[in-house]
Order: structure tokens, then C-alpha cells, then sequence
């Protein structure tokens, strides 16, 4: 009995031994696709590495790997050794998962090395992943999610780290971490949370590697979601003597090699950014000329474009697009106040001075000056309305006296080149707040606005519908020109005053999706090299655009320099994105009435300045002859119940592109506002100064502005024919009628009770 008992356990070592031996003998791998989830497919047999067929390779049986890893969802099932013939057996053929295998080798196949292949068929996949960010501006910013079993799950900022987020940066090639945002409410509402801590020292190559711990009851402290921003733009230093000073050339880590920075463009806000970051106090001067020059590396000719507020240099805008190269010597230098707790005076509030009076910004600076510019509603950086923060308050400019001497001063205070267009009577919609300066006389030699001569702070005779605005060279603009189609067409970028078309070598799908994600129009696209030859002139503006991973806009890819010629014209750019849809429609094709009609300006949905849709584009309609008929026209198109205003004179701030419609004349029944008798479409005699309005009473959560005369149709009309009158008239007439009914039962009975015996 004891020998039997002695065998049986020798017996059941030994098949517990052969399990575990044959549980570690069989591994998997993704080989030479630059990373750990992706790549050509791989298995460790009897200590030996091989590959797997292609025949019948798909997406489910991609899957399976991409589970088994740890790496997400798969995305490609590729064959024909798409990353490169592998060596050694080739061990499983014609495999057949069903979806639901732990293993790749579980999956029904010919057998192990039963195959009638070679290496130039050899299996791979591309997987999702691990790990992603989500919600952010591109890949490389936004929550962080991780793949649990068949769904993307968020995790917990409670004990998230800087370490384990420069772990997900570089997982990801999304450089350095630069920032872990705190407080962010979850994506999604479902309650799911990642319930494990991540404990990376830093030294991982993937998330997936980094040690867990579990949560403590399987649930994650938190105040919100993980979120991080990555950046290819990571630590600043000042370098004098080969030392990081306080002062010096300045120099960034960009995509990990240390770079310094080109001369053109850099201002002293972007110095008192590097100072204050650095801890160095404020930027003093920003010299010129042969200062600090050492070494002999190529210069980074990205700009940055700070208004002086940022906590640090990657925060700022940057535009590298089109740059021109940065000569050697040309170099960006600071000098800082070196104290941290300085604070330079406020400068003179004088806003008259002459333009050689105030101290340039090459010199050392004696003064803080607290006001600030920028451009609003123009659609970029160096497009828009004027606005000066000034007293803690942002207000505009009249535009009396407002010309292109003026626009120019804006234009290169803002580091956006020349002033190609200053425009009057708020071209890019009414501001609020004060209206800080009237009748500028601008030399177009002051390093300010407000230097320029003109009336003194808030002294004018204007309203917001005189706001100033400007259109600066180096605006910035992209759109797809089409015939008949939204979301594909030749691409062109709007530069110097001028739509120029962008040269399609070398386009890479990076780029392209770049592309389409910023003209909302999905996340992929295509170049399309064969379409005909286009016929007529313009620039070529841009040719050599390679985006990387961390660009959030086509603004921040590197290129050649901006060129008039820059290719020839059969290589310009035709691209066709996901989102590809017909031009008839502004959101997708068929359309209703109802999304060809759209307010804007007023706050909510259901009030605003008038839009229609028509040739592919938004435009407004003119006020002549507009009432409360056509206002409830518009009302009940949109489903925004009764029209309770019909508003004129651009009240809701005037619009732009063309007035599509002119003495539009309805009865108020009609079932959208074009079967209302009107003059033909865009033809009008109206400026966008005389843009229709309404309001409507489905939505009444914002009280638009009254500005602006009102039609004499336009108030609710009063006594019984408003709301409450009509509910008292009903009302009554309820009553009447059963005074009535209760009058002829009464006159029933006493006249049976007199007839009877």
C-alpha cells in the first residue's frame, strides 16, 4: 500500500512537472514592428523561436495575440512578412481562432510545424495597445485608459505619479512628460476605474511592465482621472561659459537632444517665461547680436508665441510650419533679474509717448508693463478683433481714424509679421466690456498699441459695432477646395493675404490624419496622386511637412520654408478624409431644412443671428422687410417653439462669408424660410451691419442683447392675444359653456316638476 501510494505521488510530480515544463515552453513575441504590440508574430516550441503562416490570417486571429499580450484590441492582421521574413521553423498554419482562445497555439490549426509555406509568408499584427490617451489634443495628450478584456478602462489619479506618466509618454513616442492635470471628471459615466496603482520607478520601457498593487477594497482613491500631456518640448536651460545660468543662449530639450532656440520671433514674453520657470525672477533683456554664441549644432526654428502668463515655455503656442532657416549666431538669449522675488515697476500708463521713447526689447527693460494684447474671433493667433487687457479688464478699439499703420503695429507687437488687412465696423463680431482707445495715429514705429497717440484711455465716441480688427502675413488658415464634396479636394493653407495650395511630398499618414482631424473630418485620409492636372495660378506655399506624434495641429509640423514656388503644379496635395461627405449638406447628406438653418450670437440654440446653408458655405440673411412672420418661420423650422423677437441691425453682432437671402417676405406657415418669397439667392443690397435676428421661445436661458432697432412687429403683442390672454379666453369659454349646460338642466327640471301629477 505504501509503495502504491509512493508511486502515484512520484507519478503526479512528475505530470505536474511536465504541465509547468510545457506551460513555460511555449512563448510569444511580436518581432521588429518598433515596439512591444506590434510586429511579426513569434512562438518559443522546444526552445525554439518560429513564425506563423499567413494563410487564412485575420483580424480574429490577430486578436487573440494582441490579448494574449497584454496589448489591447487588434488593429491589422498583416501577411506577406510585412515586417520582414523571420527565421528558424515555422511552426502553425491555416490557423482558425474563434475569438475566445487564452493562446494563439489553442486555436485550431494543421498542427505544430505541419505547413506549406516559407518566411516570405510570414503572420503579424498590429495591436491598440496597452495603454492610450484619450480626449487630449491628438495622441499624445488626454486620460489615461488601459485595455481590460474586451474594453478601454480609466485610471485613477489617486497615487498617480510623474514617473509612471513619462513611462506612458515614451511607450507611447510622445517624448516627455510635461504636465499631470488634476481634477478632470472621467470620460465616461459607466463607473468603471482601472482598480489597480501603477508603481513605476521611471526605468520601464511600457506601462504594462511597471509593478501594481492593487487598490485597497478594489477601489482607487481619486479626485478625477489620470490625464497627461506629453510634448516633444521638455526642459529649458540658459547656457553661458558651457554652465546653465541665469542668463545665456537659450536652449530646449527637444525630442531628447538639447537644441538651441532661433532669434526670430523670440519677445520678452516668451524670456519672462524661461525666467520664471527656471526660477532666475523676470527676464531683463533679450539681447541682440553676437551674445552667448557657442557650439556649432543646427538651431530650432519653431517659434514660440507666449503672452507671458504660462508656467512654462511648451505651453505656449508654437508655429513651425513654413519657418525660414535660422542662421548660425542667431541664437535666442535672456538675461534674467536672477531674483526671485523681484518685480519690475509698472510702466507709464502714458499711452502717447513717441514710439523711440519706450525701451526696446532688445535693451534692458526698467519696467513691468501689465497690459496685454491678443486677437478674438479671427480664427487664429494673428486674425481678429483688437483686445487690450488693460486695469484688469479686456476692451477693444474704436476704429475712427483705423488704417494699416495701426494694424501693423498690432501685427508685430504680436510676432504675426505685417498687418495685411485692418478691418473696420467689427468684421470679426461686436467685443464688450470698455473701449479703451479712439482715433489711433500710429507712426508704425511703436513697440506698443497703446504708445500709439490717440484720445487716452477710455475716451471715445464709439460702440462695439466699431470694434477694430486686423488680418496679420502670418495668419494661419486651411481648407479643402472641392466642387462637390466636403472633407476631400485640393489642400490649401492661407498665408501672407493669400489661399496658396501645399505640396504633397512627402504626406506621410501621420500628417494626413493630422489634416483631417483639424478640418473635422475624421481621423484618417489619403493622398490622392491621379487626379487631373488643376488649371490656374497661385502660390505653392509649403512643401516637406513631416508631422510628428506630438503635433496637435498642421501649424506645429516642421517643414521647408515658406515658398512662393515651392513645387511644381502637377505635386500639389489632393487628399480625401474619412469624413468625406457631399458639399450640399453642413453636417451630412441628405440634410434636413432644419440642419441647413442655424443661430448664432445669441447664447443658446433658439436665439441668434439668422444662418443659412446654401453652396457649400454659411451665410446670413439681410433685415429688410423682416418681421415676426418671418421670425416664426425660422422658430418653427428649428423646432424652437414661437418667435417672440425678430431683431435688425446685426443685434447679435454681425456675421461674415456671403448674405445669401434679401426681402425674404413669409405668411408665417411656410415649412422652412426658402419657400418665402425673397430676391433671388445673394443677391442684396445690405452689409452684414443689417444681419437678421431672433428669438424664439423654446429656449430662454441666456437674455440676448437688444441692441439694435427692433421691428415694430417685432415685441409679443399685448392684452388677450399674449399667452396668459389666450389661457383666460379659453378659459371663459369653458365656463360660459357650462353656466349654459347647468341653465338648461335646471330649466329641464322645473319644467318636469311642473308637469308631473
Amino acid at each position: 500500500m505504501t509503495m502504491n501510494m509512493h508511486g502515484f505521488l512520484q507519478g503526479l510530480v512528475f505530470l505536474l512537472f511536465s504541465v509547468l515544463s510545457s506551460a513555460q515552453d511555449e512563448q510569444l513575441r511580436l518581432a521588429d514592428g518598433g515596439g512591444r504590440c506590434a510586429g511579426r508574430v513569434e512562438i518559443l516550441h522546444q526552445g525554439s523561436w518560429g513564425t506563423i503562416c499567413d494563410d487564412f490570417w485575420e483580424l480574429i486571429d490577430a486578436h487573440v495575440v494582441c490579448r494574449q499580450m497584454g496589448c489591447g484590441q487588434a488593429l491589422d492582421a498583416l501577411g506577406f512578412a510585412r515586417f520582414g521574413a523571420g527565421s528558424g521553423p515555422i511552426w502553425l498554419d491555416d490557423v482558425n481562432c474563434t475569438g475566445t482562445e487564452s493562446h494563439v497555439w489553442r486555436c485550431p490549426s494543421k498542427g505544430w510545424e505541419k505547413h506549406n509555406c516559407d518566411h516570405t509568408e510570414d503572420a503579424g499584427v498590429i495591436c491598440s495597445g496597452f495603454v492610450h490617451l484619450v480626449g487630449g489634443h491628438g495622441p499624445c495628450s488626454g486620460q489615461v485608459e488601459v485595455h481590460s478584456e474586451e474594453d478601454w478602462t480609466p485610471v485613477s489619479d489617486g497615487n498617480f505619479t510623474f514617473l509612471t506618466a513619462q513611462v506612458i509618454c515614451a511607450e507611447l513616442g510622445c517624448g516627455k512628460a510635461v504636465s499631470l492635470i488634476e481634477h478632470v471628471p472621467f470620460r465616461e459615466s459607466d463607473g468603471q476605474i482601472w482598480a489597480e496603482e501603477f508603481r513605476c520607478t521611471g526605468e520601464e520601457s511600457e506601462l504594462w511592465s511597471c509593478p501594481r498593487v492593487p487598490c485597497p477594497g478594489g477601489t482607487c482613491r481619486h479626485s478625477g482621472a489620470a490625464q497627461v500631456v506629453c510634448s516633444a518640448y521638455t526642459e529649458v536651460r540658459l547656457m553661458k561659459n558651457d554652465t546653465s545660468q541665469c542668463e545665456g543662449r537659450v536652449e530646449m530639450n527637444i525630442s531628447g537632444g538639447w537644441r538651441a532656440l532661433c532669434a526670430s520671433h523670440w519677445t520678452m514674453a516668451n524670456a519672462h517665461v524661461v525666467c520664471r520657470q527656471l526660477g532666475c525672477g523676470v527676464a531683463t533683456s533679450i539681447p541682440r547680436g553676437p551674445y552667448f554664441v557657442e557650439g556649432s549644432d543646427p538651431i530650432w526654428k519653431a517659434r514660440f508665441h507666449c503672452s507671458g502668463a504660462e508656467s512654462f515655455l511648451w505651453n505656449c503656442p508654437v508655429t513651425a510650419l513654413g519657418a525660414p532657416d535660422c542662421a548660425h549666431g542667431n541664437t535666442a538669449s535672456v538675461i534674467c533679474s536672477g531674483n526671485q522675488t523681484q518685480v519690475l515697476p509698472q510702466c507709464n500708463d502714458s499711452v502717447s509717448e513717441p514710439g523711440g521713447s519706450a525701451a526696446s526689447e532688445g535693451s534692458p527693460a526698467n519696467c513691468s508693463d501689465s497690459r496685454r494684447l491678443r486677437l478674438a474671433d479671427g480664427g487664429g493667433r494673428c486674425a481678429g478683433r483688437v483686445e487690450i487687457l488693460h486695469q484688469g479688464s479686456w476692451g477693444t478699439i474704436c476704429d475712427d481714424g483705423w488704417d494699416l499703420t495701426d494694424a501693423h503695429v498690432v501685427c508685430r507687437q504680436l510676432g504675426c509679421g505685417q498687418a495685411v488687412d485692418a478691418s473696420p465696423l467689427a468684421r470679426f463680431g461686436a467685443g464688450s466690456g470698455p473701449i479703451w482707445l479712439d482715433e489711433l495715429n500710429c507712426t508704425g514705429k511703436e513697440p506698443h498699441v497703446w504708445r500709439c497717440p490717440s484720445r487716452g484711455w477710455g475716451r471715445h465716441d464709439c460702440r462695439h459695432k466699431e470694434d477694430a480688427g486686423v488680418v496679420c502675413s502670418e495668419f494661419l488658415a486651411l481648407r479643402m477646395v472641392s466642387e462637390d464634396q466636403e472633407c476631400a479636394g485640393w489642400l490649401e493653407v492661407f498665408y501672407n493675404g493669400t489661399w496658396g495650395s501645399v505640396c504633397r511630398s512627402p504626406m506621410e499618414e501621420l500628417t494626413l490624419s493630422i489634416v483631417c482631424s483639424q478640418l473635422g473630418c475624421g481621423d484618417s485620409g489619403t493622398l490622392n496622386p491621379s487626379v487631373a492636372f488643376r488649371e490656374g495660378s497661385r502660390p505653392r506655399w509649403v512643401d516637406l511637412i513631416q508631422c510628428r506624434r506630438t503635433d496637435t495641429s498642421l501649424w506645429e509640423c516642421p517643414s521647408d520654408p515658406w515658398k512662393y514656388d515651392s513645387c511644381s503644379p502637377k505635386e500639389e496635395a489632393y487628399i480625401s478624409c474619412t469624413g468625406i461627405r457631399p458639399k450640399s449638406c453642413p453636417t451630412a447628406a441628405p440634410c434636413t431644412d432644419k440642419e441647413k438653418l442655424r443661430l448664432r450670437g445669441g447664447g443658446t440654440q433658439c436665439s441668434g443671428r439668422v444662418e443659412v446653408w446654401h453652396s457649400g458655405s454659411w451665410g446670413t440673411v439681410c433685415d429688410d422687410s423682416w418681421s415676426l412672420a418671418e421670425a416664426e418661420v425660422v422658430c418653427q423650422q428649428l423646432g424652437c417653439g414661437h418667435a417672440l423677437e425678430a431683431l435688425q441691425d446685426a443685434a447679435f453682432g454681425p456675421g461674415n462669408g456671403s448674405i445669401w437671402l434679401d426681402e425674404v417676405q413669409c405668411r408665417g406657415r411656410e415649412p422652412s424660410l426658402w419657400a418665402c418669397a425673397a430676391e433671388p439667392w445673394g443677391q442684396n443690397d445690405c452689409k452684414h451691419e443689417e444681419d437678421a435676428g431672433v428669438r424664439c421661445s423654446g429656449d430662454r436661458t441666456t437674455v440676448p442683447p437688444t441692441r439694435g432697432r427692433t421691428s415694430t412687429a417685432s415685441s409679443p403683442i399685448p392684452g388677450i392675444f399674449s399667452l396668459p390672454g389666450i389661457l383666460c379666453v379659453i378659459l371663459g369659454a369653458l365656463l360660459f359653456l357650462v353656466l349654459i349646460i347647468l341653465g338648461i338642466q335646471l330649466h329641464r327640471g322645473r319644467a318636469e316638476h311642473q308637469g308631473g301629477p
